[in-house]
């Protein structure tokens, strides 16, 4: 017969084994919070190679959350462009609010008021935009195409009245490539359904 401190061993081993099986696997192994990068959709990838897309590895990673890979038609794929182009809109309205607060000059102010008109509109039009996609992919074309202007007029505002703000431009930069997707998203869409508009 075994000594008692080895069956006690013994004991001791084989009711940790059987109380740990009893558990949940990731209560002993944690998951890992790794994010992997996610594949894109050949949706995604056709549209990032399209001709009017400026640049094309920001479309790339601006569209590569699993809720976009997911995206079943150019349709949904486009709504959700112009969503976050909206959003891009409203975040770069937001650092320019921030900055018209500081002082400055008055040219500077008339720049960054521009600038905010701009943004105003182009978080208007891509709103409407998303509404228009299914309708009308060719008034939602020209919607998103008229964005670009305003955008390039801000930055014109910007360069004359001297104003030196990286974020800004930043956020201009980004909005052409947002304006760049959504026209190539709404020029597919027409091709698509040439003969219903």
């Amino acid at each position: 017969m075994a000594p008692p401190n080895q069956l006690c061993l013994v004991l001791v081993v084989f009711l940790s084994i059987f109380s740990l099986s009893s558990l949940p696997t990731n209560a002993i192994i944690p998951k890992a919070n790794v994010s992997l990068p996610v594949p894109s959709s050949q949706l995604v990838e056709n549209l990032c190679n399209g001709k009017a897309v400026e640049n094309r590895r920001f479309c790339l990673q601006a569209l590569s959350t699993p809720k976009i890979i997911a995206a079943m038609d150019t349709t949904q794929l486009g709504t959700l462009i112009m969503k976050l182009g909206a959003a891009n809109a409203k975040a770069t309205l937001n650092v320019y609010n921030e900055i018209i607060k500081k002082p400055g000059s008055p040219q500077a102010l008339k720049a960054l008021n521009c600038c905010v008109e701009a943004y105003k509109y182009a978080i208007l039009s891509f709103e409407m935009v998303s509404s228009e996609l299914v309708e009308d992919p060719q008034t939602a074309n020209y919607d998103v195409a008229v964005i670009g202007p305003e955008i390039a007029n801000c930055e014109k505002e910007l360069i004359n009245a001297k104003v030196q703000a990286p974020r800004l431009l930043a956020g201009n930069r980004f909005m052409k490539y947002y304006v760049s997707m959504g026209y190539e998203i709404t020029s597919t869409l027409e091709l698509e359904n040439p003969n219903e508009y």
